[in-house]
C-alpha cells in the first residue's frame, strides 16, 4: 500500500491497535523527490517525513486529516536513501473530541531520525 508521497515511502507492514501504530516503510532511492534533494547526495526531506506521518495516520484511521499544530518537530539525523532501505514509524495517538493528539518517531536501525508532537484534525 503506497503512500501518496510520490512513492518515496511505501508501507511494507502496518500494525494498529489501541492508539498505537507501528509501520515499516520501504524507501525508494529512485524517487523523483530525491533528484532535487540533493543532487549527488540525496537525503530524505524533512517535509516528506512529516507528510508520510500524516499519510500513515490517515491510512490507519481511515479518514482524511490535516495538521492543526506542530508543537515539536525535531529532525535529528538525515536519512540516506542509498544506504537505508527501510525505516520504522512509531505513532501513539489519542482522540480528544475533534483533535487527534500525536507523538511519533521515525527511526532507522534503532537510531532516531525524526520526532513529532502535535495535533491533527479531521478534514471536513
Amino acid at each position: 500500500m503506497p503512500t501518496q508521497n510520490h512513492d518515496l515511502f511505501s508501507i511494507k507492514n502496518i500494525a494498529h491497535q489501541d492508539g498505537i501504530i507501528l509501520a515499516v516503510l520501504n524507501i525508494d532511492p529512485n524517487s523523483e523527490i530525491l533528484k532535487g534533494h540533493f543532487p549527488g547526495h540525496p537525503v530524505i526531506p524533512g517535509a516528506s517525513m512529516l507528510q508520510t506521518l500524516k499519510e500513515v495516520l490517515e491510512a490507519a484511521l481511515k479518514t482524511s486529516i490535516i495538521l492543526k499544530k506542530g508543537d515539536s518537530l525535531k529532525f535529528m539525523r538525515m536519512i540516506d536513501p542509498e544506504n537505508t532501505e527501510t525505516v520504522l514509524l512509531d505513532i501513539v495517538y489519542k482522540v480528544d473530541e475533534d483533535d487527534i493528539i500525536v507523538t511519533a518517531k521515525l527511526s532507522t536501525d534503532e537510531v532516531m531520525c525524526f520526532k513529532f508532537q502535535g495535533t491533527f484534525i479531521h478534514q471536513r
